[in-house]
C-alpha cells in the first residue's frame, strides 16, 4: 500500500520560515510530486510541484519567490521549504502523489494526512 507521511508545520510570526517533508513509502514507482493547502473559507489550491524524471518545478504566484520545493530521489522524500511567511498562508498543507506532476487535486493518486501551518503577526 502507497503511504504519504508528512512531518512539519506548526507555529509562527509573519516572516518567519518552516520546512514540511513527505515521504512516500509502499512503491518502487517514481511520482511526481505536489504541494496543496486549504485555507479558511478557501478552496484546496496548488501550492507547487516537481517531476520526477527531471526535478522541474511548479508554483502558484502567490508563494513563487518564497517556497521552495525539492525531493530527494533516493529517499522518495518531497520537502517545502517556506520563507517570508505571511498570515495568509495559513492553512493545511497536504502532500500529494500521481504519475504526473498533480496540478489539480483531482489529479493525484495519494494524499498525505495534511499539517496546519498557522502565521501570525
Amino acid at each position: 500500500q502507497v503511504q504519504l507521511v508528512q512531518s512539519g508545520g506548526g507555529l509562527a510570526q509573519a516572516g518567519d520560515s518552516l520546512r514540511l517533508s513527505c515521504s512516500v513509502s509502499g512503491t518502487n514507482s517514481r511520482y511526481g510530486m505536489a504541494w496543496f493547502r486549504q485555507g479558511p473559507g478557501k478552496e484546496r489550491e496548488f501550492v507547487a510541484g516537481i517531476n520526477w524524471a527531471d526535478d522541474g518545478t511548479y508554483y502558484d504566484d502567490s508563494v513563487k519567490g518564497r517556497f521552495t520545493i525539492s525531493r530527494d530521489n533516493a529517499k522518495n522524500a518531497v520537502y517545502l521549504q517556506m520563507n517570508d511567511l505571511k498570515r495568509e498562508d495559513t492553512a493545511v498543507y497536504y502532500c500529494a502523489a500521481g504519475f504526473y506532476v498533480p496540478a489539480q487535486a483531482d489529479a493525484a493518486d495519494y494524499w498525505g494526512q495534511g499539517a496546519q501551518v498557522t502565521v501570525s503577526s
